[in-house]
Parts: C-alpha cells; sequence; structure tokens
C-alpha cells in the first residue's frame, strides 16, 4: 500500500481561484475514490465566498497511488469568466497542487523529546499532590511542549502526553511544509501557468485536454499574465 499526500493551493489568489480550488477538490477526491483509493481530507480553509477554499491538503492510501496522483500534480487551469465581478476580463483562473514529502511530514523523532515528571495539581486528592504522576513533555528545537496530569497514572499521563505532542510537532511541521510550498509556488507561477497539467471549463467544470505543445496559447498566457502583473 503507498501513501500520498497533496495539497491543493490558490496561493491567496482571489476568489475565482478559490471557487476553482473548490471544485478540483472535489474532482480530485471523486477520481481517487473511484480508484479504489482511501482517502481523507485532513484540512481544509475556507475562501472569501461561500463554497470556496484557499487550500486543502488530501492523503491518498492505495495500490497505486503515487501513479494515479500523478496527473494532477503541477497547475491546473480553470476558463470561466468571473461570476464574482461581471465586468472583469480575465477567464483564466490558476490552482496548484504538489505531493508534500512523507519525511518532512514527520521530520522529529522521540528521542529529541525532553520528559519532566511533576506533581499533578487541581482536584484529585491530596494523592495527587504527593506524587509526581503529572508529565511534560518539550520538543526543544520548536519549543512546542505539552502538559498531562489527566490520570494519576504516571505511565498514563506520559501516554497521553506523547499523544498530545505528536499532533502538534506533525501539525506544526505539515503546516512548515505547505508554507514553503506555497511560496515555491507563487514566486514561479508565471512559468507554471504557461504549462497547466489539466484544464478545466465553465461552471459545470468540464475537463478539457490539455495541449501540451502550448505554442501559441502559451504565449498569449503570459501577455495576459503581463498585463495583470502590470495593472
Amino acid at each position: 500500500m503507498e501513501t500520498k499526500t497533496v495539497h491543493i493551493t490558490t496561493a491567496q489568489g482571489p476568489p475565482e481561484c478559490q471557487l476553482a480550488a473548490a471544485k478540483i477538490l472535489a474532482e480530485l477526491l471523486k477520481n481517487l475514490r473511484s480508484e479504489n483509493l482511501s482517502v481523507t481530507v485532513l484540512d481544509r480553509i475556507a475562501g472569501q465566498e461561500n463554497g470556496t477554499i484557499l487550500s486543502a491538503t488530501v492523503q491518498v492510501v492505495g495500490a497505486h497511488a503515487a501513479t494515479i496522483v500523478q496527473p494532477w500534480l503541477g497547475t491546473i487551469l480553470w476558463i470561466q469568466k468571473s461570476p464574482y465581478r461581471p465586468n472583469h476580463g480575465r477567464k483564466n483562473w490558476y490552482v496548484g497542487i504538489f505531493e508534500l514529502d512523507q519525511k518532512s511530514l514527520s521530520s522529529w523523532k522521540e528521542d529529541e523529546l525532553i520528559f519532566q515528571m511533576v506533581r499533578s495539581s487541581g482536584a484529585g486528592g491530596q494523592h495527587v499532590n504527593k506524587v509526581s504522576s503529572a508529565v511534560r513533555v518539550t520538543h526543544p528545537s520548536t519549543g512546542i511542549s505539552v502538559f498531562a496530569q489527566d490520570a494519576r497514572s504516571q505511565f498514563q499521563n506520559k501516554k497521553r502526553a506523547l499523544e498530545r505532542i505528536s499532533e502538534k510537532l506533525e501539525e506544526h511541521f505539515a503546516q512548515k511544509l505547505i508554507s514553503g510550498v506555497q511560496q515555491q509556488w507563487s514566486q514561479h507561477h508565471e512559468l507554471e501557468r504557461g504549462n497547466p497539467v489539466k484544464v478545466f471549463t465553465g461552471m459545470d467544470f468540464k475537463p478539457r485536454k490539455a495541449d501540451k505543445s502550448f505554442k501559441t496559447k502559451r504565449n498569449k498566457l503570459k501577455q495576459e499574465l503581463h498585463k495583470e502583473l502590470r495593472s
């Protein structure tokens, strides 16, 4: 079984890109599930308008996950007149999809953690105040720390503290990786926009085969981009 994690981003694009991202997410989930893959949306950040998203992260598990995900990686173009700004001349909206490195998502080890046994406080009777049953766990390089005193058993508190810091560290490194991906796509948007891996058209989001040669079309897209940057 293979596990792949992909991130859909508008790189803070306008509402039209955010709508495109929501439509792309729906199409991606439909495609992956049709291939009998297990799909989980790990996070989804809502956009400015109802039904839109700024970004989403999807975990894909199953046989041949890499092969099935691959055609979606890159820049996706949606061609549609703006549903929010009727007089806006732009019709091309771009969204990026990138694979997140599984090793980077889990770039910490348990032996890096510092465990401290301390006395519990608060309700629980005299027992918890006399015994060092509470546990504080710290990850020095990030400064992330958690505290557990729910159980009377030091073993149980250590287990809960480890679960809590694991969640926080996974989220920390995932967000760090996602921020880097978004920044990279934003910096190289001109090159990426000239070579979309998939093209969709209209509000019904019909797929259109991407022209890999992009001779005249690529020049036209670049001209539109230059005009947009100068405006």
